[in-house]
């Protein structure tokens, strides 16, 4: 599975309606790869407040047995 996150200089972002909130990678905010498009803006928003370093990532997730 691939999900889209908002990776900053010192973490990560959880999105949440009017507040951008610095968390770690568990807490972070993804998206599904179709939703690219409202991602970039989120980018653009993250960098209009502030956030330094502020870049997409494409998170991999993959399941295995123990």
């Amino acid at each position: 599975m691939e999900l889209l996150i908002i990776k900053i200089s010192t973490g990560y972002l959880r999105i949440k309606p009017d507040e951008f909130i610095e968390v770690g990678l568990d807490k972070a905010s993804v998206y599904p790869m179709d939703h690219l498009a409202h991602v970039r803006e989120l980018e653009r928003e993250a960098k209009a407040r502030g956030y330094e370093a502020v870049r997409i990532k494409k998170l991999v997730l993959t399941e295995e047995d123990l």
